[in-house]
């Protein structure tokens, strides 16, 4: 087998980290000269239909494309949550949603008043993916958005593994592409003087593109960054996070990417209704960044391939939940998306929040030349939990105690047939947002109930996904056998978590959040988070 450097690629962002550079630089004299690097890509929002290779036929991404048929694409992959943080955590812990600390996007400010940016953080015993490459002689780098912990908190980025981040924190700054700064580790960079928030309605008025344009472009200085990283590590294995903040809104991509598409797409000016910032044309602007997401990926690529590392390195593209769901407007999804008209879904049910098909499968690529054969499709269910144990044992480190995924590098690399995977455990989502979801995939059959937080929660539903891949007969009448073991699953595969809360799974009253008293904001904040 060719030794192959390993790549994930994501929307997030790397930069360095003094404190810890030194001590993997003295790690890394001892890491073997043969060991792959790894880039980890995840898109923001991306829905499983919006590129090219899984289907999309309005939105050229060709750069996407390119690095599906050099390795194998998994067409029935499953994000971690349903939205950012929770499904950001899966991915970097290894565990699933009903072991991971982070089940919702709950701002740390909630039990933790002194940090005023970021979510809640991950905990200092919890231990990443980053760490693990880290300890192993790797350099780690992030570069985009990170979401799990502000800094100063048990949860940032450097105290994680990573020797270097540069990017955004909170995901509610990255709401908006020209900030007021952006973090190098722990430092705040200014960005732009005069920031264009991420918010505002224009009732009324012409919508001006320079209205809702800055200076500088956080996601290409993101890139930057994560181009410097790769050129100054080429004789180091390196671990690089790019959580990329494309494509989700707001829709403000640089105003010449609007020409590519046809102006007769956008019949209506969206003014900000369904939240987000206003633009003149909506449905141009929304595949304009998944354009520029695209271009991102090509040029990561083109710098490994420069740098002679590209024939080293196993690379992932995925993205963190599905497409933009829908809003209070009538013609609009959140920030002016229309994942109608693009057909982002390719006909699933649900986007993003849900549990549905729609919320949760993703697109995944990986391509790794010479250990991964190319143009190949793998239709086994696998899902955010697996890449923790299939990255270790793709750089051949030793895995910590506790993962809930099954490595893939066997069905990856053609060493064991295709067909589901044997797992030692379920595949589990236990949401504790948009009105409290749990969800177990068993074989062909996904078993699921909604509404828990709410007073009258939903009834159970299975739905035969290898024959109903849109959910669109319910079979919980009669399977009530696959309920059961459901019920039975959720129970021994669901830990107490007292940040995020929820009921029994088997409830027939569900639970309705109470506002939190000063006393047990203080009690919670007492158990974790700070160092």
């Amino acid at each position: 087998m060719q030794a192959c450097h390993l790549l994930i690629l994501c929307a997030a962002t790397l930069l360095p980290l003094l404190d810890s550079a030194a001590t993997g630089q003295l790690q890394a004299a001892d890491a073997a000269p043969d060991r792959p690097n790894v880039v980890f890509i995840l898109a923001d929002d991306l829905g499983w239909g919006e590129v090219g290779c899984f289907g999309q036929e309005k939105i050229p991404t060709p750069n996407i494309d390119r690095l599906a048929t050099r390795g194998i694409k998994l067409t029935r992959h499953y994000s971690g949550a349903p939205t950012c943080a929770p499904s950001r955590c899966v991915l970097m812990t290894g565990k699933h949603l009903g072991h991971a600390e982070i089940r919702g996007n709950q701002q740390a400010k909630v039990l933790i008043p002194q940090f005023t940016e970021g979510q809640h953080p991950l905990s200092k015993e919890s231990v990443t993916l980053a760490q693990e490459f880290e300890r192993a002689g790797y350099a780690t780098g992030a570069f985009g958005k990170w979401g799990l912990g502000p800094i100063g908190s048990t949860g940032e980025p450097n105290r994680k593994g990573f020797d270097e981040f540069f990017g955004y924190n909170c995901q509610a700054i990255a709401h908006s592409y020209f900030p007021k700064s952006l973090w190098k580790n722990r430092v705040s960079v200014l960005l732009n003087e005069a920031p264009i928030p991420g918010h505002k309605k224009q009732p009324e008025g012409d919508v001006l593109l320079e209205t809702y344009q800055g200076k500088k472009y956080a996601p290409q200085e993101i890139l930057g960054a994560a181009t410097a990283f790769i050129e100054a590590h080429r004789t180091q294995p390196f671990f690089l996070y790019l959580p990329f903040i494309e494509p989700h809104v707001a829709m403000q991509p640089p105003p010449k990417l609007l020409e590519r598409f046809p102006k007769e797409w956008d019949d209506r000016v969206y003014r900000g209704e369904g939240g987000y910032l206003p633009h003149p044309r909506p449905r141009a602007a929304y595949a304009a960044m998944i354009h520029d997401l695209d271009d991102h990926v090509g040029q990561v690529v083109a710098t490994l391939e420069k740098a002679g590392l590209l024939e080293k390195t196993l690379i992932v593209f995925t993205s963190d939940n599905g497409a933009t769901h829908d809003s209070a407007s009538e013609y609009f999804h959140v920030g002016g998306a229309d994942p109608v008209f693009f057909n982002s879904t390719r006909g699933l049910r649900g986007y993003k929040g849900s549990i549905y098909e729609g919320g949760l499968r993703v697109p995944a690529i990986v391509a790794w030349p010479g250990t991964i054969a190319p143009g190949q499709i793998c239709e086994a269910p696998t899902y955010f939990p697996d890449w923790f144990p299939t990255l270790c044992e793709a750089a051949n480190i030793p895995q910590p105690e506790g993962l809930d995924g099954t490595s893939l590098l066997p069905l990856l690399t053609g060493k064991s047939p295709a067909g589901p995977l044997e797992r030692q455990t379920p595949m589990v989502w236990v949401y504790a947002e948009y009105t409290g979801q749990v969800c177990v995939r068993l074989g062909d059959f996904k078993i699921l109930r909604r509404g828990l937080k709410t007073r009258n929660p939903q009834p159970w539903e299975v739905y035969n996904i290898a024959d109903d891949e849109s959910e669109t007969t319910n079979l919980a009448e009669s399977r009530p056998d696959l309920i059961t073991e459901a019920i039975k699953i959720l129970s021994d595969q669901t830990s107490p978590n007292d940040v995020f809360p929820m009921p029994d799974c088997d409830t027939k009253v569900g639970l309705v959040p109470e506002q939190p008293t000063r006393a047990k904001k203080a009690a919670k904040a007492d158990k974790a988070t700070i160092p």
